[in-house]
């Protein structure tokens, strides 16, 4: 989150990877990213995977309105809303990324279905 507010201040952070890469897909990914610790950090507090999956959800999503709202102070940036949709729907891939992968691993851990491993 501090990567992610620390860029945000920055007028033009990264020109050439901005140049290159379609900024939506960059909001996606470092959202996703941020979703995937988020989970983790949730479920490692004992959380059900549906409650750390929509908490992370939540508080990425959150963090992404609010990294938007904050660039409206930062000289040369703007709040965009479209932003704000690419980094939710970042959160939610990276948080059901990061949850499938868990459920995946365990199943192949414990060499049984779905049911046998992860009942929440």
């Amino acid at each position: 989150m501090a990567v992610i507010f620390y860029l945000s201040s920055e007028c033009d952070p990264l020109p050439e990877l901005t140049a290159a890469v379609w900024d939506k897909a960059l909001h996606f990914l470092e959202y996703a990213g941020l979703a995937v610790f988020l989970g983790r950090a949730f479920r490692g507090e004992g959380m059900a995977f549906r409650h750390a999956f929509l908490a992370a959800v939540g508080a990425a999503s959150l963090y992404a309105a609010s990294d938007e709202t904050h660039q409206i102070w930062v000289q040369g940036r703007d709040a965009a809303v479209r932003d704000w949709l690419a980094g939710s729907l970042g959160a939610i891939g990276g948080a059901g990324v990061y949850v499938a992968a868990v459920r995946f691993a365990a199943t192949r851990r414990s060499g049984g279905g779905r049911d046998s491993v992860l009942p929440d």
